[in-house]
């Protein structure tokens, strides 16, 4: 019969352990915060952000990027929100954060998730490159050129064009 060459099983020593569970934890906390960023919908700016209250809308165009920026606005009583995304073409997209059909049912808001929104009401995903494309759908309500004014470094939409369009969070529960 042949020996076999085994090499002798070393114990860990108590601070290996510990290493090892310190880096566990670190890949867990990595693990959270990546599911945390990826589904909050938040951009450059979140809803737990203060709302700013009335007044003109700016939107700086060099800080929109692919990552959704969420941009909430309070008109009266009213909170709302507004979306503004780079699409792959460059341009920059804006709507308001809630869903043409599922708007009354007050979570017809979306989250971006990867290269689309996707609404918390009835799940349908909605592809960034048609942010501000598509109308009259299941999709985040657009504001179209008729709505806002764009000088090439700032988009604004203006107050009054905001409380025009309230009615569209009256339920909304975000």
């Amino acid at each position: 019969m042949s020996k076999m060459n085994k090499r002798p099983v070393k114990k860990k020593t108590g601070q290996q352990k510990g290493i090892y569970i310190f880096a566990g934890a670190l890949i867990v906390v990595a693990v959270v915060i990546a599911i945390i960023k990826g589904t909050s919908g938040s951009g450059g700016s979140s809803s737990a952000a203060a709302a700013q209250n009335g007044g003109d809308i700016k939107i700086a165009k060099s800080e929109i990027t692919e990552t959704a920026t969420f941009i909430p606005y309070k008109s009266g009583n009213t909170l709302m929100e507004l979306v503004a995304v780079k699409a792959p073409d460059g341009t920059i997209r804006t709507a308001f954060n809630t869903c043409q059909v599922c708007y009354n049912s007050g979570r017809g808001y979306y989250i971006q998730q990867g290269d689309e929104l996707v609404c918390q009401n009835c799940g349908n995903r909605f592809k960034i490159s048609q942010v501000e494309k598509e109308k009259n759908g299941c999709n985040p309500v657009p504001i179209l050129d008729d709505g806002k004014t764009d000088d090439g470094q700032t988009i604004t939409v203006s107050e009054n064009y905001m409380t025009q369009n309230v009615a569209l969070f009256a339920r909304w529960k975000k």
